[in-house]
């Protein structure tokens, strides 16, 4: 079949990879434009343009996907289909154009987990389960229906960051088994079932531990943020002076204890540990602002947090 594929992030590309890789064809690729970032504003360019550009596939970049040259060209391609993964909504007269239509690649098992951050909400509700889903496009979002899914457990110690590549990995498979069954016929769509769940977008304020939890719920919450954007929590200095950690790698730890939630133990040479509700959370790799990632037993090395205190506290 002739597709188009819409998608931005390195997890879009292994779905762009494996329709390149397969009998179809990718008419052109959409991605978003250019733009300036980080402290030089030096112009990025998406990680789908960059493998488009690689293998001297058509591109597109539209500011509006509604403007009416895109929308021509889009049109003039004659698709009969296009993959959406990871890219943003869009509207009706780009999704409802194709004769087989526009379908999505999801990474969870809708209807668990709409919206923008499946991956790393699945981790910090602790799910046992999840995996990736293609579903029609329709007026709401990640509510079309259902054409294939595809399972896997969450293990016990899985990082946002570990899942991430393997739910990529599965759904360059599914992408390519999806467009399969639609140019055969023996996919029939399905109304989804079960109870929705919201994934909503991660902004900079959701990162910051809550200690008043259990250690396995301040375990999950760094899991499911790392290694990003992280989980950060604020300590202050014996000057009195607030610092950002982000806390990258922990454990549970269960233990009686008589401190409040958020305070700082550490033994100044390899141990840190963080009071929770019911314990503690362990810490085994950080990073302080402005300084690189370190293990803690390395952190502690070459810093003392000997009269830091939990910002949290009074």
């Amino acid at each position: 079949m002739k597709t188009v594929f819409f998608g931005t992030p390195d997890f879009a590309v292994e779905s762009l990879d494996a329709i390149v890789r397969s009998s179809h064809e990718v008419a052109a690729v959409v991605t978003v434009p250019d733009r300036q970032a980080g402290r030089g504003q030096k112009v990025v360019c998406s990680a789908v343009k960059d493998y488009a550009l690689e293998h001297q596939l058509p591109l597109l970049q539209p500011e509006r996907l509604r403007d009416p040259q895109f929308i021509e060209a889009l049109s003039a391609l004659d698709a009969d289909c296009f993959v959406v993964v990871a890219f943003r909504m869009l509207p009706e007269v780009v999704w409802g154009m194709p004769r087989l239509g526009t379908f999505n690649l999801h990474a969870s098992l809708l209807p668990r987990f709409r919206g923008a951050a499946p991956i790393n909400r699945a981790i910090m509700a602790g799910e046992k389960e999840t995996g990736v889903t293609t579903f029609l496009l329709n007026h709401h979002i990640d509510e079309g229906n259902i054409l294939l899914q595809a399972r896997t457990p969450i293990a016990a110690d899985e990082t946002a960051g570990s899942l991430h590549d393997r739910l990529a990995a599965m759904g360059r498979t599914l992408v390519v088994q999806t467009l399969d069954g639609l140019a055969t016929g023996t996919i029939v769509p399905r109304p989804q079932e079960g109870e929705p769940c919201p994934a909503p977008k991660i902004f900079k304020d959701d990162c910051m531990v809550d200690f008043n939890h259990t250690a396995a719920e301040v375990d999950r919450f760094v899991r499911g943020l790392a290694p990003y954007p992280a989980a950060v929590t604020t300590l202050v200095n014996p000057k009195g002076q607030p610092v950002t950690f982000k806390l990258l790698r922990c454990a549970p730890l269960v233990e009686a204890h008589n401190y409040a939630p958020g305070t700082l133990v550490c033994d100044g040479k390899r141990s840190l540990k963080f009071a929770t509700t019911n314990g503690f959370v362990a810490v085994f790799e950080l990073q302080m602002a402005g300084k690189k990632k370190n293990s803690t037993e390395d952190f502690l090395r070459g810093n003392t947090l000997s009269g830091w205190n939990s910002a949290l506290l009074p």
